[in-house]
């Protein structure tokens, strides 16, 4: 670790550091982007660690890689995008480009790594299968979620009441658990689990001829997952072939059914392989056992399968070189013997709170119960007129970059798609003042952000969207335009919490909806959203509906989604009185969404855009704070 000064031409990794009661603090995020950044043996980024105070490089000096570039910079100072974002968080040299959220960041580091080191297999093996490692956001997958999110925050509770914990462990923790125990589904595991099969033959011949139970090897964990610890080591190695058995399997074997062939079982965890997951596990897990080691070590009876991990992940070449850069003392906890008066058995804290979001259920019949139900009640849905339906933008004069039209889009499309900007622009031009700030939510590669901030070049617009290649073309679009009042953010929306004054978000699936409503009222900004994919919308742990009180006197849960499956019925191809159902039901389900942004004091209106036909999804909702 090294003081430096700032490089112009290096993007700069944000760490955030705490500062509590004397002592400096290094959360665990930033303890794993820097297990990474020392795994990978990446110098591409200059380290900028982030406190309310000056000071925490000396007294983290033991934790920070030798090689990196570290520097300091106060909360108040760090760059404006960034500290719109929740770190950890990657600021290009241009300084209108930011990556941000663990995942995210993490996975821009491997890319980063395997750009300047094709050779670097095992770092791009950390992406693992199609490179889609912790590449979902945590609001749609639940493992992204416990692995970014979950474990990490469950861990730093423990440490800050480790001896309270007794034998309660954190859900986090033994959900976690739970995975390791699940069987693990690998690409063409018709081989592995046929020669699985054929070593436990061998191994129950072995037995019977030295009359020894089948049972006393298997006890044995040099025995345990032997085929699956195969195919790990083997991917692990330099060329990185998969293992393929030279040996061709007995007739025997070969003949038995697919379905009656053992599972194969976790190496590590996310299954056979070594990948970005195990990374963000290890200093979380880690200090997890640490603390239980030093408390309350028969705890650790618990939790057998998340020892053996923490074992073969130590054994992982790299590992311990990395962990020792970052000050990281791996070790082999004591696991105590088990006595008739410890309860073993795991117990879930908070288990009501954390558990996962209900199923949905089939649906049966049509949506016609539910809209009489609510006609009984003086339920019915509103669409207020369009203030200015002919208005439209001079495409034939906008530069070709802003135009949809350039886009990889059928000539239909992008006159359809221009119809939708029509509307949209519209709505944010009576919305947005000189030097507002205007985020386009779910941006995609920019059709909206890019017209906004062309079009009002007295405003700053940031344009939000989680998947890099989307975000990327957005970024060449308005290079090619030279517009200088656009930024981008690569993020999941919550970890973006900086104030702007117009949110505006065009077919936002699901709840990515009510995500935006959400992170709008919070802002207490203006809106204009398009929503989409009504079918998509469930209950998660942030949202439930009905979200107004007075849809949810009236309806259930369910008859609520019956509506939001048959708000999805608008398609042009679909009968006329279909369609019109389709659309009384899309009517009716953002008539709650607004209903709960005006209990929040929103003047909020439900319009269709114009032409109709633009979308079957043409419905927007607009929203003006008191």
């Amino acid at each position: 670790m090294k003081h430096s000064n700032l490089n112009p031409e290096q993007s700069r990794l944000f760490l955030e550091v705490h500062h509590i009661d004397g002592d400096v603090v290094l959360p665990l995020h930033s303890s794993i982007a820097l297990f990474l950044l020392s795994y990978t043996e990446c110098k591409s980024f200059q380290v900028s660690l982030v406190s309310d105070q000056l000071g925490s490089i000396e007294a983290l000096a033991g934790f920070l890689p030798k090689s990196l570039a570290v520097s300091e910079v106060k909360r108040t100072e760090a760059p404006a995008l960034v500290a719109a974002c929740r770190l950890p968080a990657v600021l290009e040299p241009n300084g209108r480009f930011c990556r941000a959220g663990l995942a995210v960041v993490l996975r821009h580091i491997i890319q980063t790594t395997c750009s300047l080191e094709p050779q670097r297999r095992d770092v791009a093996s950390l992406l693992g299968f199609k490179n889609t490692c912790l590449k979902a956001c945590a609001e749609v997958s639940r493992w992204t979620r416990l692995c970014e999110l979950d474990i990490p925050s469950a861990v730093e509770d423990h440490l800050r009441n480790p001896a309270e914990e007794r034998l309660h462990l954190p859900t986090a923790l033994l959900q976690l658990e739970h995975r390791l125990a699940e069987p693990v589904k690998v690409h063409n595991d018709d081989k592995l689990r046929r020669h699985k099969l054929q070593q436990q033959k061998n191994s129950e011949r072995n037995s019977e001829k030295n009359s020894q139970p089948p049972e006393s090897q298997q006890e044995d964990p040099q025995n345990q997952c032997g085929v699956e610890m195969s195919a790990a080591l083997a991917k692990m190695s330099v060329d990185g072939a998969p293992p393929v058995p030279t040996t061709r399997e007995r007739s025997d074997v070969r003949k038995v059914k697919t379905t009656e062939l053992p599972e194969l079982e976790h190496v590590f965890a996310e299954g056979l392989y070594f990948t970005l997951t195990d990374v963000v596990l290890l200093p979380c897990v880690h200090q997890f056992l640490i603390s239980l080691q030093n408390h309350t070590p028969h705890v650790l009876l618990q939790l057998p399968l998340l020892l053996r991990w923490y074992h073969r992940v130590q054994e992982v070449p790299g590992v311990r070189r990395a962990a020792e850069d970052c000050g990281m003392a791996l070790f082999r906890p004591q696991v105590p013997q088990p006595c008739s008066t410890q309860a073993v058995a795991p117990h879930c804290v908070e288990s009501e709170q954390e558990s996962p979001a209900p199923s949905q259920e089939h649906f049966v019949g049509g949506p016609r119960p539910t809209l009489t139900k609510l006609q009984e009640h003086g339920i019915e849905a509103v669409f207020s007129p369009h203030p200015c339906p002919a208005w439209t933008l001079d495409w034939e004069s906008l530069p070709a970059a802003v135009n949809p039209t350039e886009g990889k889009m059928s000539d239909t499309r992008a006159a359809r798609k221009q119809q939708q900007l029509n509307n949209l622009v519209a709505m944010v031009k009576e919305l947005a003042g000189p030097n507002h700030t205007i985020v386009d939510f779910c941006s995609g590669g920019g059709h909206v952000g890019i017209v906004l901030a062309h079009t009002l070049p007295q405003c700053q617009v940031i344009l939000i969207e989680n998947k890099e290649e989307s975000l990327v073309r957005a970024r060449d679009r308005s290079s090619q335009l030279g517009l200088q009042n656009i930024s981008f953010v690569q993020a999941n929306l919550d970890y973006f919490v900086g104030n702007f004054q117009v949110g505006v978000a065009l077919h936002a699936c699901g709840v990515a909806t009510d995500m935006v409503l959400d992170r709008c009222i919070q802002a207490k900004a203006g809106f204009v959203i398009s929503p989409c994919c009504y079918g998509f919308i469930q209950n998660t742990l942030k949202f439930s509906f009905p979200r107004s009180k007075k849809f949810a006197d009236t309806l259930t849960c369910k008859e609520h989604m019956i509506l939001c499956r048959f708000a999805d019925q608008t398609a042009v191809q679909l009968p006329t009185e279909r369609r019109l159902t389709g659309k009384r039901c899309m009517g009716l389900v953002d008539l709650d969404r607004s209903w709960a942004a005006e209990t929040h004091g929103y003047s909020v209106k439900v319009m269709t855009m114009e032409p109709e036909s633009c979308s079957p999804k043409n419905n927007m909702l607009v929203g003006v704070p008191a």
